[in-house]
């Protein structure tokens, strides 16, 4: 694909024009030797997220991780230290090529975010070490390790938080949840200051908000439902969900409690679109961006998302155009016996086992390799 480098780029307008970072949802050690994030980043990308599956892609997908992989098996190190070695060399190199956006921004964008092994979903003590270990590890000030966005997960992001270390809170699946991550948030900023932070401004998170995965799961109870009504509400859902947590969200960060960490310098913890590709070959690729635009937003996509947002987007302020239709959409698929607390629940478990999968047959893969060295 051609990266757009030009002053007329939807990228930088969606920034400059509406107040929504893009971020880029991919990573590739290639990107990084060759200069190519650095293209990315001068065509508007403001950040990047990574993830277990984006590791196994690449990693597994090209040569360019055998030498270090080689070279840290010859010296004894075991597989699953080797994988980290890999991921931070990476996370390391795009951090370089997102610090002068961090630096231009004042800290509010130019983050890059690696994940805690996602088998720590479920324990918190762990996740919370992990985070911190990570944090220590690459110690860059525009580095948000990602944390799951499930029960377990929510005391760490509130204690990372009140460390002053910023996180991304992936994983989030209903508006119930993103209100209480939002919780943890302000609650650890409260933890900083009682701890004698007086300056905030260092302390930046955003809340993934998980997009494409939600259609999917109730388009599919909507053709089990199969009634006229239910067939017409396909693909409206997710986009709907967003737009009521943008509201919610907007509510939130407001009034004196957030004042209070404001007027500290708090940085607002921006609701992030994720799984923003479409599924459905029959809906715009272009749906889960044109439908969500709006300040103090991110919207992290794939490349081949971006491309099209790129070719045939549309730069207009849409996330909150009509917050009573999106919550009568829900309300409409509610009403014909879709739970959305279970469609939650469900797409929770869904990812966390995805990306458990991922790591486990990225290890592996590379145990594999590193036995054929033997």
């Amino acid at each position: 694909m051609t990266i757009p480098t030009n002053s007329n780029s939807r990228l930088l307008a969606l920034h400059n024009e509406q107040g929504q970072s893009p971020w880029l949802d991919n990573l590739r050690r290639g990107w990084i030797t060759t200069g190519e994030l650095d293209q990315w980043v001068a065509s508007g990308i403001r950040g990047l997220t990574s993830n277990p599956a984006i590791f196994q892609k690449a990693i597994e997908g090209s040569a360019d991780y055998d030498e270090q992989f080689v070279q840290l098996i010859s010296d004894g190190v075991a597989v699953d230290m080797a994988y980290w070695d890999l991921v931070t060399s990476d996370i390391r190199g795009a951090l370089d090529a997102l610090l002068p956006v961090y630096e231009s921004s004042n800290g509010t964008d130019g983050f890059v975010s690696v994940e805690v092994d996602p088998a720590l979903a479920r324990e918190t003590d762990e996740t919370t070490g992990a985070a911190r270990a990570l944090h220590e590890r690459l110690d860059a000030p525009n580095l948000m390790v990602k944390i799951p966005g499930t029960l377990e997960g929510l005391p760490s992001v509130r204690t990372m938080i009140g460390e002053g270390r910023s996180i991304n809170v992936t994983l989030i699946f209903s508006v119930s949840r993103y209100s209480q991550v939002m919780e943890a948030y302000i609650a650890g900023l409260e933890d900083a200051v009682k701890a004698g932070c007086e300056d905030l401004s260092g302390i930046a998170s955003v809340a993934s908000f998980f997009i494409s995965r939600t259609d999917t799961e109730v388009d599919r109870r909507l053709e089990e439902i199969g009634t006229d009504a239910a067939l017409s509400l396909r693909g409206r859902t997710a986009v709907a969900q967003a737009q009521v947590a943008y509201s919610t969200f907007k509510t939130v960060f407001d009034g004196p409690r957030w004042q209070a960490l404001a007027d500290k310098g708090a940085q607002l913890q921006r609701p992030l679109w994720a799984s923003t590709s479409t599924k459905n070959p029959s809906y715009s690729g272009t749906l889960y961006v044109d439908e969500l635009i709006g300040p103090n937003t991110v919207n992290t996509m794939p490349d081949n998302t971006i491309d099209a947002f790129v070719k045939k987007g549309t730069v207009a302020r849409t996330v909150d155009a009509n917050p009573l239709e999106a919550q009568a959409v829900l309300d409409a698929v509610s009403a014909l016996g879709v739970d959305l607390d279970n469609v939650a629940a469900v797409l929770e478990e869904e990812g966390v086992a995805s990306f458990v999968k991922s790591f486990d047959e990225l290890i592996t893969s590379l145990s594999t390799k590193a036995e054929s060295l033997n």
